[in-house]
């Protein structure tokens, strides 16, 4: 089982992801981020076997990326995450990028989905898949819910930015 505190992944910056800016480019965040839910997808017990075995997977049905700081090549990050709700058959998860020093360097909201690969539609999570589910979510419970967990996206009126 992960825990909130225990990375899920664990990396450095590669060359080939920073762009013209000299700092990790948007599209790096995002396949980190994915990297980390895979990472907890089979925590919660759906291996590459299982998928197959089962017909069944996780498919993302929505993500949403806060960037908070630049992170440039070289630089150490981990990524830790959330369970912050879930039903039947999704998942609310809040991963966190942070720095050796546990600077939060980018967050990433994202709900995740049972699929029956026969059918190609959502699907309750089977027994075991659950009962791991069920576990994370105890131990996450008394977790405080993210400050940047439910954000919108929008102008606001009035903000001013230097």
């Amino acid at each position: 089982m992960f825990q909130s505190d225990k990375p899920l992944h664990e990396d450095n910056v590669h060359s080939e992801w920073v762009d013209f800016n000299g700092h990790m480019n948007d599209a790096e965040y995002a396949r980190v981020f994915s990297i980390a839910a895979e990472h907890l997808i089979e925590n919660v017990g759906i291996s590459t076997q299982f998928r197959e075995e089962n017909a069944y997977s996780i498919y993302t049905l929505d993500v949403h990326i806060c960037y908070l700081a630049e992170v440039y090549e070289g630089q150490a990050f981990r990524v830790t995450a959330q369970l912050l709700d879930h039903d039947s058959k999704r998942m609310h998860l809040f991963f966190v990028m942070e720095n050796d020093e546990g600077k939060h360097l980018a967050t990433c909201e994202q709900m995740l989905m049972g699929i029956d690969m026969n059918e190609r539609r959502s699907a309750p999570f089977p027994a075991e898949v659950k009962v791991r589910i069920e576990r994370i979510a105890q131990a996450h419970e008394q977790l405080p819910i993210p400050a940047e967990a439910g954000r919108k996206i929008g102008i606001r009126k009035g903000a001013h930015f230097t």
